[in-house]
């Protein structure tokens, strides 16, 4: 093959060509995604990262020049250079389409046998078989398209947040393991044989000790990693646009990241998002759409309907009542076409699986609604239902009767199902926060209250005497930021008071000795003069994921794991080298080799 010469030097990228350029020598360097020989006449289409561009040779060109276009193949790597002209049949479907280049140099500089897939977005593939040929998969135009979106977020949010004041400072990426809600990676160490670094969940401690230190604005690009189960929105290590701010409160903290994703919008995707953000507290979203990240962009809102039924004949719904639960309902209207009774039974089902015990429901087809508890009611009693919830002819209604923390997710659950089943989701991008999350969970397992954010969140002042006497009941100045449906952010302000801080931990299950070997050079630093400070995460995969239209992580991450952690391609995890373990001192057990 050629070799690539000083004087071979890009003057342009394939997708930057237009009409206004010919006339120009250029010098184009790429894969070839397709060549055409149409005997005297050759075309290959050139790709690089910005598009395509065509390239013509005729009988006017070189010999030798139109022999090497003739042996070329697709995804061969070439270099070539000549005149820019306008094409006699014009391509409307990519932006080069009036122009092509006609080549007066060319030369190959590397072959390709012929690749597993087509490099085509019009081409299905095989998710394994796509994943382990990552670098391949890389090249088609979707997946860098994506890539490069998420650059731009980057760029955004680094020029946004420098204008802002705020200094980029690196945490480090070997720390102390801290239980921050999921499970570390942990690092052995060579020369502390027995002892472990973590991969950071977070650079949580790190950053609220720069805030002790005096750098009252930082930011960073943190890399994170977090051994937990993947889901679509979930990769073992990600990135996220990690912030803290020190003499400031939650509110100031909201409306510099509402600039931010303002501003992201705008300039990336020429959308305005109105300012400022709408707020609801966690207890708001629950009740009104059963979850802490609500999506936003279509109604069927939750509705309470205990009253009315609390002293009804049908047992399901007054013991619920009776016992502290409540009967709550939402409405999809115009639905009763598409939700027959055998799609009602498939959502029973699906109620079933995340913890209800059922679902009553009104399908109102006919002069006389169907309904599953109307034997059980009594004269009226069904109509004060309907005309409470709003049910009207061609409507559909599920209800669930069940302690909130069951009622309450389910519903907000179907909501999203039968919501995707209508297709009345709009094309919108619908922000708000999320805020005064509970500070503590009850963890049926453990039996023990967690953290719900983190130990570090401050509580409300008008919560602090329920720490001991009712966890339950106390609220967090923390705050997330939802995007459709999504997550993107989660923050909060910091606990500074050394007392307070010793007392969350303690509420939460660690001894003194706990405390001082996992938190004790925090705790320590309050000692020393610790400003008001608070801060969050915006997850960078998440809102490239929204940004691009991706259904999946995997879609907007350059090398992504699959379900289980590992990464097709590499092969990795894979089993340590003896000589390594060795020097580690350490032992694998045969039941791990045999489940490697």
């Amino acid at each position: 093959m050629a070799k690539l010469e000083k004087t071979d030097k890009r003057t342009h990228y394939c997708g930057e060509l237009r009409r206004a350029d010919a006339g120009k020598a250029v010098c184009v360097m790429g894969w070839v995604q397709r060549a055409r020989d149409l005997g005297g006449l050759i075309f290959i289409d050139l790709r690089d990262r910005t598009g395509i561009v065509q390239l013509a040779f005729d009988e006017h060109t070189d010999r030798k020049i139109f022999d090497e276009a003739f042996r070329t193949r697709s995804e061969y790597v070439v270099v070539a250079k000549g005149a820019v002209r306008e094409r006699s049949s014009v391509n409307s479907q990519i932006p080069t389409g009036e122009i092509e280049i006609f080549v007066t140099e060319y030369k190959i500089l590397s072959a390709a046998e012929t690749t597993p897939f087509e490099i085509s977005d019009n081409i299905k593939v095989r998710d394994e078989l796509a994943l382990k040929y990552r670098y391949l998969d890389l090249r088609r135009p979707s997946l860098q398209k994506n890539l490069i979106m998420r650059h731009k977020i980057a760029r955004v949010a680094r020029e946004y947040y420098y204008e802002n004041g705020f200094l980029e400072i690196e945490t480090p990426m070997m720390v102390n393991p801290t239980p921050e809600g999921a499970r570390d990676y942990l690092v052995p160490s060579r020369i502390h044989h027995g002892s472990f670094y973590a991969l950071p969940q977070s650079p949580q401690q790190y950053k609220q000790l720069l805030m002790l230190a005096g750098f009252d604005r930082y930011i960073q690009l943190a890399r994170c990693f977090r051994d937990e189960d993947l889901r679509a929105d979930r990769q073992p290590e990600f990135t996220q646009i990690d912030l803290e701010m020190s003499f400031v409160d939650e509110d100031d903290i909201m409306e510099v990241n509402e600039g931010f994703v303002a501003r992201l919008f705008k300039e990336i995707l020429d959308v305005d998002i109105p300012l400022p953000l709408p707020r609801l507290t966690y207890r708001e979203a629950m009740e009104r759409f059963g979850s802490d990240k609500p999506d936003t962009r279509f109604g069927m809102e939750i509705q309470d309907i205990s009253e009315l039924v609390g002293n009804s004949g049908f047992s399901v719904f007054s013991s619920a009542v009776s016992t502290g639960g409540s009967v709550r309902a939402i409405v999809a209207k115009d639905a009763a076409a598409k939700l027959s009774r055998k799609e009602i039974d498939k959502l029973t089902e699906h109620a079933r699986g995340i913890g209800a015990k059922g679902l009553a429901y009104i399908r109102y087809v006919d002069e006389t609604p169907s309904c599953s508890f109307a034997k059980f009611m009594a004269e009226g009693e069904l109509d004060a239902i309907m005309d409470k919830i709003d049910c009207r002819r061609g409507d559909v209604a599920l209800i669930v009767a069940d302690k909130d923390s069951v009622a309450l997710p389910t519903l907000g659950a179907l909501r999203l199902i039968v919501a995707k089943q209508l297709d009345i989701v709009p094309d919108s991008y619908n922000f708000l926060w999320i805020t005064e999350f509970p500070f503590f969970e009850w963890d049926e397992e453990s039996g023990t209250w967690l953290a719900m954010h983190h130990p570090f969140t401050m509580p409300l002042d008008e919560c602090l005497g329920y720490i001991d006497t009712d966890p339950g009941r106390v609220r967090a100045r923390a705050y997330d930021l939802v995007l459709n449906g999504i997550e993107i952010s989660s923050g909060s302000m910091r606990i500074t008071d050394c007392a307070l801080q010793q007392k969350m931990f303690r509420r939460l299950g660690l001894s003194d000795e706990d405390i001082a070997r996992k938190f004790g050079f925090l705790v320590d630093a309050y000692r020393y003069g610790a400003p008001p400070h608070g801060g969050a995460a915006l997850g960078l995969d998440r809102l490239a994921m929204i940004m691009c239209g991706a259904d999946s992580l995997r879609d907007v991450v350059a090398f992504p794991k699959v379900q289980n952690a590992s990464e097709l391609m590499s092969g990795c995890p894979t089993p340590a080298d003896e000589k390594a373990l060795r020097e580690l001192a350490i032992a694998v057990t045969e039941y791990e080799k045999s489940n490697n």
